[in-house]
């Protein structure tokens, strides 16, 4: 019995492999870009979008959502789904803000 228990986990941990997985992505990724439209971080994205979305065989949106330093872009970022299918692209404000900001409406780490 001993030995039996000893493996369970082993025997367990092996049919984990056969679970079937979701393939990534199954739907449109979002790019949330925390900046003006026109800017350096939005030309990024828009040349990083066309190009993900042949690699992935997804569409790729770019949505600008610029204001507050970059919070409002962030905070949207921080309220969407943890599912990989938001993404935030922005630029070192983020380190910044918390001197400037009391009350940042999410966690910057």
């Amino acid at each position: 019995m001993k030995i039996l228990m000893a493996w369970l986990p082993a025997i367990l941990l092996t049919w984990a492999g056969f679970a079937p997985a979701q393939s990534y992505p199954s739907r449109p990724i979002r790019f949330v870009v925390a900046a003006a439209p026109a800017g350096g971080v939005d030309v990024v994205a828009r040349l990083l979008a066309p190009r993900l979305t042949e690699l992935l065989g997804q569409q790729v949106v770019v949505d600008n959502r610029a204001g507050a330093n970059g919070i409002i872009g962030a905070e949207l970022v921080a309220k969407a789904p943890a599912d990989g299918y938001t993404w935030l692209f922005g630029t070192g404000q983020h380190t910044v803000n918390p001197s400037l900001v009391k009350k940042i409406p999410y966690d910057i780490v």
